[in-house]
């Protein structure tokens, strides 16, 4: 299986997720957390469901694998989700030290990569690690049919 095919495979899962939040009201967004091959987290936009704007589902995500992986330092993990991280979630992104981010579709304005704050890809905050490496555009046109 290469690379693309196994991002393709986690894509899916977000898809699912992201129906999920959709069908309850959120946007549909949808992420994931894989270490060593393997699913560790998940995580489903629910921002209107909890009244919180820190529900989105890449923080949501990295909420989870803190705690089922019981460390902060995400180094070791990457992450997929179906939408590109916003500045908010690209901040904890790289807090938690997220080395690979695979993205469904761009968001542009306020996007984390895309946008004119690329928080992503920002290398001038001295205390953070090298940017996450970034492939996007993975399953891009079944993660735009989410907002049909």
């Amino acid at each position: 299986m290469t690379d693309t095919e196994k991002y393709e495979n986690f894509m899916r899962r977000c898809i699912e997720l992201a129906k999920i939040a959709k069908k309850r009201g959120d946007s549909p967004v949808g992420s994931i957390i894989v270490k060593d091959g393997q699913v560790v987290a998940e995580g489903i936009e629910g921002d209107k469901t909890h009244n919180d704007i820190t529900f989105h589902a890449e923080i949501e995500a990295v909420r989870n694998a803190t705690l089922s992986l019981g460390k902060t330092d995400l180094s070791d993990c990457f992450m997929v989700t179906t939408h590109e991280p916003c500045i908010m979630c690209s901040y904890v992104i790289r807090h938690y030290k997220i080395g690979l981010l695979i993205v469904g579709m761009t968001t542009g304005e306020i996007g984390g990569y895309s946008s004119a704050l690329p928080i992503l890809t920002d290398r001038t905050i001295s205390k953070w690690t090298a940017p996450p490496e970034i492939i996007d555009k993975i399953l891009e046109q079944e993660c735009k049919e989410l907002h049909n």
